[in-house]
């Protein structure tokens, strides 16, 4: 477990093909004296390591990486890197291209120099007789010159690879595909050199092979892109420089050098470059890119802007609260990152298979040779069917299956303002028979006006709010800010207090004026021994009360009212048709939770729990069997969200709820519970299938490459071919994984109708 003195760093790595280099990569690391863990994500081709710096040095874990037969990249101090993994596909594409055209020729040239005419040759031989007329002395000269070119050329980064990878014991795709082509382009060489009836060329094989390969990963890395868009589109968010006034001055500056409590103008059609305070003006924000909040929000002095929201409208100047790392966008990015590179339970399945993969196909393919030769005693039979069995696996679609569709998948959360915290919590969300609902904040809108203020005795409803204002005011408990908010309301004014303490899910205490005041629920009272004035009239359904004591004696109470959220009652029956048994846990007493629970359409309520309270509840679910899932937005909150199957925390809730939960939702609107639901279940469904086809693909494509359908359908699948379908293979799970880039909410999809209407 990582300590306080640890440090993390991420190396971007180079050379990394399939599942099979990213276990190497992670095993090179983790030997490595000083690492505490070691995380490799194939996707962005990256390494997040936690090590102590006492001990070890990201040089020696570049040379880690390197030792183990790939490459690594230290950032510089500006930021900047000696080489990145995009660097390498740059111009992958053309020298795809150019060799699948050399190939292509190679094919057409080669077709004289077969012993075997078919209905194409004798076409070929009526369009282009001149071909057929060459001598096949200069041609195999000429294919085999221009082969050796491409190998060296466009396959140089492939050989390369294989040859570090059995340097240091480990193999992977590349391992395969060099042994294929290299073994045609040996044979066919030596049968250029040394020739003979019956000895054929498979120089148009090797070509094609080759830019059939380069060609999948430039499509590969094409997908990769744009699965990790939405990554690229948070980072692009931050404006690199800010409009700062100091002493009624503007100058523009770099964003390192604004300070907390500096004043910072935004002009229309900027960036916010931190999370800020409108001190003067008035506005309207787009936030979302960074919440999911596709309506624009209307910002006024005393409103909250986060970095990277888009300003429309006004010029607003305000006051930076949090700067660099510390910002909302930051913070997202950062949970992004962190779950785009977190490993799924069901890549434990992919992983193992991985890890056996090539050496399995090494030896099916000395097996296909093997029993080929005994067969036909034809050598150029038997290279053909070993070279495409090499050819045609692909370890990488294996690979990728589930990774791609957690990357898209957690980018396109992030786009709908829901943050999945890793693989793990995703696949959680699928396996679910109960959800457990807080109400205050998570079904109702969390901000309760006061409804009413009694005082008993002599005191008056002013000095008794204005004294509940002093205390209430340490507190950011959504009655904390009714009472607040009204007694400023009221221009009252009052003196700070002193030792305020919280009591979560009762209430809290502290020093006012030298007096000891009490603000809390009846619960409270009980525990501090006060006894509640008889006769008292008790609270209007969907009404809570917070009751006053002053030096133990109660001296009043107030009334507060809250309000459902508009699409809470939806949610709740998007809920129920996903077959999920739904409850509504609070702290809040049954008078005030029935009436909410009741307009969101849930039956089974349980008032009055403090925070033990719910996490006891929680337990006794899972003790008889369910798996829950708790939604809640308060400290009161934190310990049964972390006691939970998945936790799902409101994003405008307190920090400790977001730490707790599995998923955080930026957007304070019930639709985001079944909205994550349901894409965790779509991205289950992609990654299922993406294991799926990579298994069949390999299942069927190499013993179809062995030759299984020959003796009864004389069927052979040609070394080139296979390299086109490996191809394919890697691309095909991307795509699928693709798709969920326009997953839409239903949720969603149904209130827009309804709006429409």
């Amino acid at each position: 477990m990582a300590t306080s003195a640890t440090e993390s760093i991420t190396l971007p790595v180079l050379g990394m093909t399939c599942a099979s280099c990213q276990h190497h990569v992670e095993e090179a690391l983790r030997a490595t004296a000083g690492v505490e863990s070691a995380r490799v994500d194939l996707m962005a081709h990256r390494a997040s390591v936690v090590f102590d710096p006492a001990i070890a040095t990201p040089a020696q874990m570049v040379e880690a990486i390197r030792a183990a037969g790939y490459d690594a990249v230290l950032t510089r101090a500006d930021g900047s890197q000696e080489k990145s993994p995009e660097s390498l596909n740059d111009g992958a594409e053309r020298k795809a291209y150019a060799t699948l055209i050399a190939g292509a020729v190679a094919m057409l040239l080669a077709m004289p120099l077969s012993d075997k005419m078919g209905a194409l040759d004798h076409a070929l031989m009526r369009l282009l007789p001149w071909l057929f007329a060459l001598s096949p002395e200069p041609l195999r000269w000429f294919l085999l010159i221009l082969t050796a070119f491409f190998m060296a050329w466009a396959g140089r980064g492939i050989y390369l690879s294989a040859l570090r990878g059995l340097r240091h014991g480990s193999t992977n795709m590349n391992t395969l595909v060099s042994l294929g082509t290299g073994v045609a382009f040996v044979y066919s060489a030596y049968a250029t050199i040394w020739p003979a009836p019956g000895r054929q060329v498979y120089f148009d094989a090797v070509l094609l092979i080759i830019g059939f390969l380069l060609l999948g990963k430039a499509l590969e890395g094409r997908a990769k892109r744009r699965a990790l868009a939405a990554l690229d589109a948070l980072s692009r968010l931050k404006p690199a420089t800010a409009r700062r006034i100091r002493d009624g001055v503007q100058t523009m500056v770099p964003l390192d050098e604004i300070l907390v409590g500096e004043s910072v103008l935004v002009l229309p059609g900027e960036r916010f470059p931190v999370d800020a305070t409108i001190l003067e003006g008035r506005t309207t924000v787009d936030e979302s890119m960074l919440t999911g909040e596709s309506t624009p929000l209307d910002r006024s002095v005393g409103g909250r802007v986060l970095a990277g929201a888009l300003n429309y409208e006004g010029a607003v100047t305000c006051r930076a609260e949090s700067l660099g790392e510390a910002t909302m966008l930051a913070q997202i990015t950062r949970m992004v990152t962190q779950a785009q590179s977190s490993r799924a339970p069901m890549e434990r399945l992919a992983d193992r298979a991985s890890s056996i993969f090539v050496p399995v196909v090494l030896a099916l393919a000395a097996l296909t040779f093997i029993v080929w030769m005994i067969a036909t005693h034809s050598l150029e039979r038997s290279l053909a069917t070993t070279v495409a069995v090499l050819v045609v696996a692909c370890p990488c679609a294996m690979g990728l299956a589930v990774p791609a569709a957690l990357t898209v998948a957690v980018g396109r959360g992030a786009q709908l303002g829901v943050l999945f915290k890793g693989g793990e919590a995703l696949e959680r969300l699928t396996h679910l028979d109960a959800i457990v609902l807080d109400k205050t904040g998570t079904l109702t809108v969390g901000r309760p006006v006061l409804s009413a203020v009694h005082a008993l005795g002599e005191s008056t409803e002013d000095n008794l709010l204005r004294l509940a204002a002093a205390a209430e005011e340490r507190s950011n408990h959504p009655l904390a800010h009714a009472v607040v908010d009204a007694a400023r309301a009221r221009g009252l004014v009052w003196q700070p207090a002193e030792d305020a303490q919280v009591l979560p899910g009762r209430g809290l205490n502290a020093k006012v004026e030298g007096r000891d005041c009490l603000l809390g629920n009846e619960a409270l009272y009980k525990e501090f021994f006060i006894a509640l004035p008889p006769g008292e009239t008790p609270p209007e359904p969907g009404v809570t009360r917070l009751w006053m004591a002053l030096d133990s004696a109660p001296v009043g109470y107030f009334d507060a009212r809250d309000a459902l959220r508009p699409d809470a009652a939806e949610a709740v029956a998007a809920l129920r048709r996903a077959g999920l048994r739904v409850l509504m846990l609070t702290g809040d007493s049954a008078a005030a939770a029935a009436p909410i629970a009741q307009q969101a359409g849930i039956t089974e309520i349980e008032a009055g729990l403090d925070p033990a309270g719910k996490l006891a509840r929680i337990r006794e679910l899972q003790q008889s069997g369910l798996r829950v899932a708790m939604v809640g937005d308060g400290i009161n909150d934190a310990a049964a969200l972390a006691q939970a199957d998945a936790g799902i925390a409101m994003g405008t809730g307190a920090d400790l709820a977001q730490e707790a939960g599995d998923v955080l939702l930026l957007r304070a609107q019930p639709s985001a519970i079944p909205a994550s639901l349901d894409l965790a279940r779509a991205t289950l469904r992609v990654m299922r299938q993406n294991l799926i086809w990579a298994a069949a693909y390999n299942l069927l494509g190499i013993p179809l490459a062995a030759g299984v359908l020959y003796p009864s359908f004389h069927i052979l699948l040609s070394p080139w071919l296979a390299a086109a379908a490996m191809a394919l293979s890697s691309v095909s799970v991307l795509a699928n994984s693709l798709r969920l880039r326009g997953w839409a909410p239903a949720v969603r999809q149904t209130l827009a109708m309804r709006s429409q209407e």
